[in-house]
């Protein structure tokens, strides 16, 4: 009996040995610099780029080495940075997913030309498929993930690029800017105080959005219930830098002044009727106190022949924080099960 028993315990250590020697290169792997030209830079590259105005630069952030699985970051705005996509070290490490930061052209860390020819979704969709080959991205690995208007450039690239995607994130974001604007007007704006409501709106008509008095009813009555549902003073370090590091100029001409709807060029942009063309697996995150309709974005995944819908039950337009557990466990669930899948032809 002592002797079996003493087989069992050896039998047990060899496995437990062997498991956590399997585990120790992929480890090693996924921290492997070879093969890398950024290794000076710890993972940064700046990235030239063609525009019709001529050469620009703009900056991009690797983190790990995964061949299968590489996740390209579309942070907001459009004029946000990359800045607040900084909770994903805590979370995509852990699962080995290999991921880059970038802020695109006229955000913090790239170049900002003052041509305001230059921001136009076309020519962003055109920027992000340079960075693509930059990065050596291709269908055997290349995952895009688009948050808020971000979302919107991951659908426009989807569609015209569809030849290059492993996978596609659609983060908080509806795939019709009316429908948005629709949302707003039904159904967020009549559940604020009137008399404030009115006091924003007449700012807003007279071009007088960098009054203080502005954000200061806007933060509480909107952004602190619908953009991140918590106080403004408890927000994290990364949040905040982003949103102090905003291209005022292109977020105002593209989106607009406000987050109560869009008004800029992008005020009639609308996918609705052309997402069943995205072929690719393709996970919609919406969240349930959003600035877009939670059930207008489990729509599009209905729409969408492999999509796949997460509702963050707690969260609201920035739920990789307030509602941090539902959005990064459904979303690495989702990018492993993607990870090893053989890339569909298109």
């Amino acid at each position: 009996m002592k002797a079996r028993l003493l087989l069992l315990l050896v039998a047990g250590w060899l496995c437990c040995s062997l498991a956590m020697a399997s585990q120790t290169p992929t480890l090693a792997s996924y921290f492997d610099r070879n093969g890398h030209d950024d290794v000076l830079s710890g993972g940064v590259k700046q990235i030239e780029i063609n525009t019709p105005k001529g050469k620009f630069h703009v900056w991009t952030k690797r983190v790990g080495n995964n061949p299968k699985l590489k996740v390209l970051l579309l942070h907001g705005g459009p004029g946000a940075t990359h800045e607040y996509f900084e909770a994903f070290d805590s979370y995509f490490p852990a699962a080995g997913i290999e991921y880059y930061y970038y802020d695109q052209l006229g955000s913090a860390y790239s170049d900002q030309p003052k041509d305001d020819s230059l921001w136009t979704t076309d020519r962003f969709v055109d920027e992000v498929e340079q960075v693509r080959q930059a990065l050596h991205l291709d269908k055997d690995n290349f995952c895009l993930l688009g948050h808020s208007w971000g979302g919107v450039l991951a659908i426009e690239y989807a569609l015209k690029y569809p030849q290059h995607l492993k996978c596609l994130v659609i983060s908080n974001m509806m795939d019709s800017i009316p429908a948005y604007n629709a949302y707003a007007r039904d159904v967020i704006e009549p559940a604020m105080d009137p008399k404030q409501l009115a006091e924003v709106k007449q700012m807003e008509a007279s071009g007088h959005t960098d009054d203080p008095r502005y954000m200061a009813i806007l933060t509480p009555m909107h952004y602190e219930q619908h953009v991140l549902r918590m106080p403004q003073a408890q927000w994290p370090d990364p949040v905040n830098r982003a949103f102090a590091h905003m291209n005022e100029h292109v977020y105002a001409l593209m989106q607009g002044p406000s987050e109560l709807g869009a008004s800029g060029r992008l005020e009639h942009w609308d996918r609705s009727k052309d997402l069943h063309e995205i072929t690719v697996p393709t996970l919609v995150i919406g969240a349930q106190y959003d600035t877009m309709d939670p059930r207008y974005m489990k729509a599009m995944a209905a729409k969408l022949p492999r999509g796949r819908f997460l509702l963050c039950a707690k969260g609201s337009h920035m739920a990789m924080y307030d509602d941090q557990q539902t959005y990064f466990s459904g979303l690495t669930r989702f990018l492993l099960a993607v990870e090893n899948q053989p890339a569909a032809s298109h």
